[in-house]
């Protein structure tokens, strides 16, 4: 779990971490470099899944070292899939990593919301979803393992 007091936008208490693959951690379809250590690391207090149509259908062999759960959806309505799985951990206890059109739900759903945007860029619906913007998947982990950080910008 992860425990912050944040002023003016109140306690977090984190257990999970929900997180597109394509585009948010993920370049065409590979891992970025560092990001398993990271994702490893948090996944000490924080349960990890990763959310993905798997557009390079690579997700589930490049997070095979990853401590994580891997959730392929397939079909019409991928927003509104990423969304009730966030719905279904509770909303109060989940940060979400996204930045493609269809994150925007979950972005929105989820107690802490952030959009990466990386070199794949980000959906502007879902960065007005977020809570925060970061401008990759490393600046993103490393608030969650300095969560100090998390207090310095979202405090007011």
């Amino acid at each position: 779990m992860l425990e912050v007091e944040i002023p003016g936008f109140g306690q977090l208490r984190l257990e999970f971490l929900v997180c597109d693959f394509t585009g948010t951690i993920s370049l065409d379809g590979n891992l970025l470099p560092a990001v398993k250590e990271k994702l490893n690391a948090i996944a000490g207090f924080l349960k990890i899944v990763v959310l993905t149509a798997d557009e390079f259908g690579k997700a589930e062999e490049e997070l095979k070292d990853v401590k994580c759960e891997v959730h392929i959806v397939k079909g019409q309505a991928i927003d509104v899939q990423k969304e009730e799985l966030v719905r279904k951990l509770g909303l109060d206890k989940v940060v979400a990593f996204g930045n493609g059109l269809n994150d925007r739900k979950m972005l929105k759903a989820a107690r802490l919301g952030i959009i990466v945007l990386g070199k794949e860029g980000c959906a502007v619906e879902s960065l007005l979803a977020a809570d925060m913007q970061v401008a990759t998947a490393i600046d993103g982990l490393d608030l969650l393992l300095n969560p100090r950080r998390l207090r310095a910008t979202l405090k007011y």
